[in-house]
């Protein structure tokens, strides 16, 4: 049991014994899944929350004389949890932003919910609430809610999709997971072809087609963060096979070793800014042969592709 389960606990525990005066121990003990030993570590917990300052009368109050002799739970000093709760403004936006965003990806089912939600939410905050807009790169409402029901009956879809080096591919995948990051959605899915977790941007899926093949039992997929590089505190190591006319490269920049081939040669060097990185490998073009860890080498692709696309669309 973690922390996190605990602190959900006590969020619930307080109102609960608030509207339970005198609870049983053992019988609150099982209304929330937990043993009294439990439990008893919980009140002792909340004996040490209230309001600011922690002095007389800021704390919550729990007879635990009680609890030990009677089995009895007497919580007093709390009534303060009523009042509803107050979002600052900055508070009110954050969760409209982010409502906004899940209503981009969310199926058609959820929507009344979600916009219910934010009606009430930008009534409370006013027009800074009401004017604010999200942009999220997403394809279309069609697309979603099919990805949507294909995870919801964890059915195989296959895709017709555009990668960041305009490759056209249709790859067969047990989709599990729409996601945002960085203002564009993604498709996390299981790949039959690769036999691997991959993730697709929403706005390169031409069309997605169900099939009426049920998806395989799939372990848990990784978790989707910042990009691989952003989540290193130090210097990440980069290998890079290149062709033999960018062996320049060897003797430009540290590198930590080199291996040589009858027409390549690999290197390994530390890069600590992805920055670099993206300009060194859109430097070297097609000398580049491949690149490990393959995730290094996305925010270039993405660029090339970009600037490939703005030239032909020019």
């Amino acid at each position: 049991m973690t922390s996190a389960d605990q602190v959900s606990r006590l969020l619930a525990l307080v109102p609960y014994l608030q509207h339970h005066p005198d609870a049983e121990l053992e019988a609150t003990a099982e209304v929330f899944g937990v043993s009294s030993r439990q439990l008893i570590a919980d009140l002792n917990v909340l004996w040490y929350c209230g309001l600011p300052g922690g002095g007389p009368g800021d704390l919550i109050e729990i007879d635990m004389d009680a609890v030990t002799d009677s089995g009895r739970i007497r919580l007093s000093n709390a009534d303060y949890l009523d009042r509803p709760m107050r979002f600052t403004p900055d508070e009110a936006l954050s969760l409209v932003v982010a409502l906004r965003t899940v209503r981009e990806l969310a199926p058609a089912s959820a929507a009344p919910g979600i916009d219910s939600a934010l009606a009430k939410l930008e009534q409370a905050t006013g027009t800074v609430a009401v004017t604010t807009k999200v942009a999220v790169a997403s394809g279309s409402a069609e697309l979603r809610d099919l990805l949507a029901q294909a995870i919801s009956e964890s059915v195989l879809v296959k895709l017709e999709y555009t990668d960041a080096g305009q490759e056209l591919s249709t790859p067969v995948v047990a989709p599990v997971r729409l996601i945002v990051r960085d203002g564009f959605g993604y498709l996390q899915a299981w790949s039959l072809d690769r036999q691997a977790w991959r993730t697709y941007r929403l706005d390169r899926i031409s069309s997605a087609e169900p099939t009426a093949q049920p998806a395989p039992a799939l372990p848990e997929p990784p978790e989707f963060g910042p990009g691989w590089l952003e989540q290193r505190p130090e210097a990440a190591e980069v290998t890079l096979r290149l062709r033999t006319e960018a062996a320049w490269v060897a003797e430009y920049y540290p590198i930590r070793h080199v291996r040589r081939g009858e027409d390549w040669l690999e290197v390994d060097l530390l890069v600590a800014d992805p920055g670099w990185l993206r300009s060194l490998l859109l430097r070297l073009g097609r000398a580049v042969l491949s690149i490990q860890p393959e995730q290094a080498g996305d925010a270039a692709a993405e660029a090339a592709a970009e600037a490939l696309g703005a030239y032909q669309a020019g």
